[in-house]
């Protein structure tokens, strides 16, 4: 699937994850294990603070208005799940990978998601401040209507994503390769960084014009009157 942009420029589209999950058992083994496999699990309205589970495989499983404040999930593997309403500050996913996963309704700040592998990712609804991508490959993944407060993106690669509806405040896109990057129907669009790196994205003439000055900045162009 492809959109057209305002110069007739061929964008591929995002493939957005088709999660199916069946009857999930609930999950009541205590706190999370290092390494630990969870398959076809409900955490709900779990308390997960703290807790270490770094290297830990969630296959099928669902995370319902969990806490995730300080937890551990370094090189935590997310397979064909769903994370609705999480909550917390801190949160360690780095280095982690997630495949074919819904994040829905989070309400989260300084996310750790340096190094990680995004593919078929769809993140709708919330707010995410200060959400840490540096590093990280990001291929089909959907923002939908949500508020991303001093993203950071640098150095990462982006593959087909979008971002209709969402509230970018201070992304920063220093070093960050995008390749079918489709900007156009952000609410809000403000690059603290790295606007010379949109080489591979596509934006609104709108957005053009609020971009202006920064381009003109990152160009070394002085605009007078």
């Amino acid at each position: 699937m492809a959109t057209t942009g305002g110069s007739g420029t061929r964008v591929k589209a995002a493939r957005r994850p088709e999660v199916r999950l069946a009857a999930l058992e609930p999950y009541t083994e205590g706190e999370l294990e290092p390494d630990g496999d969870y398959d076809g699990l409900e955490f709900r309205e779990a308390d997960l603070a703290g807790q270490d589970g770094g290297g830990a495989r969630f296959m099928d499983c669902a995370l319902r208005a969990c806490a995730l404040d300080e937890t551990r999930l370094t090189r935590a593997r997310f397979l064909d799940s769903v994370l609705s309403a999480p909550r917390g500050v801190g949160t360690d996913l780095s280095e982690a990978t997630l495949r074919d996963v819904e994040l829905l309704d989070a309400r989260l700040g300084g996310v750790q998601l340096h190094g990680g592998a995004l593919e078929r990712v769809l993140i709708r609804g919330g707010k995410i401040d200060y959400l840490n991508l540096r590093g990280a490959r990001l291929r089909d993944v959907v923002f939908e209507n949500c508020v991303l407060v001093e993203p950071d993106f640098g150095g990462a690669t982006l593959e087909r994503v979008s971002f209709p509806g969402c509230v970018l405040k201070g992304a920063d896109l220093a070093g960050a390769n995008l390749t079918d990057v489709d900007l156009r129907e952000a609410a809000s669009l403000e690059i603290a960084r790295g606007v010379e790196r949109l080489a591979g994205a596509v934006i609104s003439t709108g957005q053009l014009l609020d971009l202006a000055g920064v381009l003109a900045g990152a160009l070394g162009i002085r605009v007078e009157e």
